[in-house]
């Protein structure tokens, strides 16, 4: 590679795009699951707690990984424990396939939450030492876009799959899929930009002069430390959470039971929310790091889109399931899983902020509150629906906790980082900070 083409060739941006990548599948992976309730339920003639219990499987390993491996990606590397990890859950993703009963299903979907509970951690630890502090909350809103989009575009992509050639089919399809993505993964990433045979000196400074160090271990684990600074984050996670595993499970069950909707009008009415959260992921990204540019001010640029997203879900959802159109609910859970997704991006550039080469251990301690969620929120809402035979109470439940979560985030201090004593063995390596 020439001189010429190498000053133009920005490694970091092509770790970000396999990144992003990895992301999409995941996210495939993750809700193909509530795509094919519908189906999986009327053919194994299961109750809605029971496909409530299939949904919430996944959570449980979930939330226990997010610390497990964000920690082992701070002590092994995110290289090798993301592999690791992307393999199971293609595996798994291929098990959902040849499943036959309630307990099988549940298996198969808590090796896939195995396989995915420290992915996100591994991720935001990856981008720790490749991304400046000032391109944090766009890589991490462009990847949870990639994630969205990939959730949106599940309904369609899976049941083209089934009508092709049955469910059990399309598990072992995106199985395989995922597989390959693990692949590319391996062959472009390194865990440090100085390791990696691409990387110019141009890059190497820019991403350390802005606080992202180039190299370098971290001599323990503040377990403490980073615990009192991400325990107010890791409840404004679970608030937003808890609506979120609610569009990610239950969606094509409401839009097909509550609302009517037949295979093709479920597909286009669960991609519509999913679509306008890609655009929300990446926007509250974008408006963060430019309200960081624009007034320095670190705490005011985090906690603005997290307050204005999750008041402008709750504004949202409430009106959208009271609304007596099945068109009118859709576009207004479109308008609410927008706002809700801009606080995503901040969430992710939190850890990475506050914890800065212990990030991966932080993203896990704030996103157990997700998992936490996940674990609740699937069944919660079946057990309401059972015993009610209404929708829209869990929502009401549901945008109750957004409004918790909005003043909490009232409180969150970015600012307020690890000390750059327990960052490094001997002080932060010279030309950066301990952010």
């Amino acid at each position: 590679m020439t001189d010429g083409v190498r000053s133009r060739f920005t490694v970091r941006h092509v770790v970000l795009a396999v990144l992003c990548l990895l992301y999409f599948v995941a996210y495939v992976d993750r809700v193909n699951i509530s795509v094919t309730g519908p189906i999986i339920r009327r053919e194994l003639r299961l109750t809605p707690t029971e496909l409530g219990l299939i949904f919430s499987a996944f959570a449980y390993p979930y939330a226990v990984m997010q610390i497990v491996g964000g920690w082992s990606s701070d002590k092994f590397g995110p290289r090798l424990v993301l592999t690791v990890l992307s393999l199971l859950w293609s595996v798994a993703t291929i098990m959902t396939g040849l499943s036959w009963s309630v307990a099988s299903l549940i298996v198969a979907r808590v090796l896939v939450g195995v396989g995915e509970g420290g992915v996100f951690p591994t991720a935001t630890r990856a981008l720790t030492f490749w991304m400046p502090v000032s391109e944090r909350a766009f890589a991490q809103g462009i990847m949870h876009s990639s994630a969205r989009l990939g959730g949106a575009l599940t309904t369609p992509i899976v049941l083209a799959l089934v009508a092709w050639s049955g469910w059990r089919h399309s598990f072992i399809a995106l199985g395989l899929a995922s597989a390959l993505c693990t692949v590319m993964w391996v062959i472009v990433f390194r865990d440090v930009p100085a390791e990696h045979p691409w990387v110019t000196t141009t890059e190497l400074h820019e991403v350390s002069r802005d606080g992202a160090p180039a190299r370098g271990v971290p001599a323990r684990t503040p377990w403490v430390e980073i615990g009192s600074r991400m325990w107010l984050v890791t409840i404004v996670d679970f608030c937003y959470g808890w609506s979120l595993w609610v569009f990610l499970t239950w969606l094509p069950s409401y839009l097909s039971d509550a609302r009517g909707f037949t295979l093709n009008a479920m597909a286009l009415g669960t991609m519509l929310p999913l679509m306008a959260g890609v655009i929300g992921d990446t926007m509250g990204g974008v408006v963060s790091d430019r309200l960081f540019r624009q007034t320095g001010n670190l705490r005011f640029a985090r906690r603005a889109p997290l307050i204005a997203g999750l008041l402008g879900a709750l504004i949202f959802i409430i009106p959208a399931v009271m609304s007596h159109s099945a068109q009118g609910a859709v576009f207004g859970l479109a308008l609410g899983f927008f706002f809700l997704e801009l606080t995503n991006a901040v969430l992710w550039a939190l850890p990475i902020d506050i914890a800065g080469s212990h990030a991966g251990t932080a993203s896990g301690m704030m996103n157990s509150g997700f998992g936490i969620a996940g674990m609740v929120s699937p069944v919660v809402f079946g057990i309401i629906v059972e015993r009610t035979g209404r929708y829209d109470l869990p929502f009401f439940l549901s945008s109750g906790l957004l409004l918790v979560g909005a003043i909490c985030s009232m409180f969150v201090d970015p600012t307020d980082t690890v000390q750059r004593r327990a960052e490094w063995p001997s002080g932060a390596p010279e030309g950066t900070c301990a952010c």
